[in-house]
């Protein structure tokens, strides 16, 4: 009998450590490509320390792991683990990308157009689109928000760890805080609030005839199977049946679209199809990269499509700082990868408390942000367009015309129309230490409105 199980061992060890072996070799490109990529950005858009990155928020995983050299003269990050290896290359305007699929220097010798500067300076100019806060009395407790955003910084206070948090009442800052190391110049990766500005570029595209949401996409390798009665609305609504796994703890589809693949949107488009176009909601950062891949080619020029978000939104609602990155092919990551400060964030926030209307200049559709706000049929009343929806009361302490933007390890962007508030947090609150208390932040913050 003990030879036997001897025997079955001896069979079983192998074949399970060869596995095992198989099975790490498949991360490290996942493993490697995060730590290079975020590190990559948060030094040369961020200006962040790297060894304080590393500390914070490279901190978990067997990304901790990963052995990290910044080269500032190249503005690249390597990444090294066990024998796996990914680097990133910075571009000014265009943010850091993952070497891959290409030549290790052809992506940094490809030649970006300058995109459209400000012709103002925004540090002379009033609140929203300027800098200069005003002194107004909006009837909201100061004192207690000040109580909040101490808890909130100091103690690392609502179970999270917070780098910046804006309060917006009535249209004018009335609480604005920042960690040490970081200010109001600092500008944060967005995660999936990027989604949220692709539904504003989308809307912007729709007001101008550009983009047509209830159209097929029309992908050609979609026309001789059920993927061609996808239109882009059922992407924006995440309802497309294309097959998708979001689990970023794991290799998964988005891991394997955001850290092994050279076009983010040819990945998620080559999905089978898992459900019947508009039957079935579920939340797919693939969707919204094919969208972004969509409107690159409503343009005839490169350079048209890159400028256009910034001519169209950023400069014109006052962020000043944004940055749109894009995969290795130039498509911007629609899904992902934007960096902007804690007040751009709030300025966006203000387009859609405003219906659409920013400094008295309609830039939204008539209608669209009522579209934005639907429910996405399936999703219980938590998603519309590309934004989160509070109809469920996800939020107990929040009313439920609440809309928000959601981004991975608690960045977010709080709308509260009923209570002219709008709430912005950016920072380092990974749900496996439990997550931020949104939930108690919301609460306590809309009881300070009078």
């Amino acid at each position: 009998m003990k030879k036997r199980i001897f025997i079955v061992l001896g069979v079983l060890f192998p074949a399970f450590l060869t596995w095992g072996v198989i099975y790490l070799n498949s991360l490290l490109p996942i493993i490697t490509g995060y730590s290079a990529k975020y590190l990559c950005s948060a030094v040369f858009i961020s200006h962040r320390q790297a060894v304080d990155v590393e500390a914070t928020d490279l901190h978990f995983s067997f990304i901790q792991f990963a052995h990290n050299e910044v080269n500032y003269r190249e503005k690249t990050v390597t990444s090294r683990f066990l024998w796996g290896k990914s680097k990133a290359i910075f571009r000014e305007g265009f943010g850091s990308t993952l070497l891959r699929g290409t030549d290790e220097y052809a992506l940094g010798k490809i030649k970006f157009p300058s995109l459209p500067a400000l012709c103002f300076d925004p540090d002379t100019m009033a609140w929203p689109l300027g800098n200069i806060i005003p002194e107004t009395n909006t009837r909201i407790d100061k004192v207690k928000l000040a109580e909040i955003s101490r808890k909130l910084m100091t103690e690392d206070g609502y179970n999270g760890h917070v780098y910046g948090f804006i309060v917006i009442h009535k249209g004018i800052p009335v609480a604005e805080k920042y960690k040490p190391g970081f200010n109001k110049k600092t500008r944060f990766l967005s995660w999936s609030m990027a989604k949220s500005f692709t539904n504003a570029m989308a809307g912007i595209m729709v007001m101008e005839g550009k983009l047509a949401l209830d159209q097929p996409a029309g992908i050609p390798a979609w026309q001789n199977d059920d993927r061609r009665h996808i239109t882009i609305n059922h992407l924006m609504q995440m309802k497309s049946g294309l097959r998708w796994n979001e689990d970023y703890g794991n290799r998964s589809d988005v891991t394997l679209m955001l850290y092994e693949n050279l076009n983010f949107a040819d990945f998620a488009s080559n999905q089978s199809m898992e459900f019947p176009a508009g039957s079935h909601w579920y939340y797919s950062s693939g969707s919204t990269n094919i969208v972004s891949e969509l409107m690159r080619k409503k343009f005839d020029r490169d350079d048209q499509y890159w400028a256009y978000i910034h001519t169209r939104l950023f400069n014109k609602i006052g962020m000043h700082d944004a940055l749109f990155e894009v995969d290795p092919t130039g498509t911007q990551v629609g899904s992902s990868y934007i960096f902007a400060t804690v007040r751009d964030y709030a300025r966006f926030g203000l387009l859609y408390l405003q219906d659409g209307v920013f400094n008295g200049e309609r830039m939204l559709p008539e209608g669209w942000v009522r579209y934005t706000t639907q429910p996405s049929s399936d999703s219980k009343g938590s998603y519309g367009s590309s934004f989160w929806l509070n109809r469920g009361k996800y939020y107990p302490s929040a009313p439920p015309d609440m809309i928000s933007c959601n981004g991975y390890n608690g960045q977010r962007i709080f709308i509260i129309p009923s209570r002219d508030l709008i709430i912005v947090v950016v920072g380092n609150s990974p749900k496996s230490e439990g997550g931020m208390n949104f939930d108690m932040l919301l609460g306590d913050i809309i009881r300070t409105v009078k």
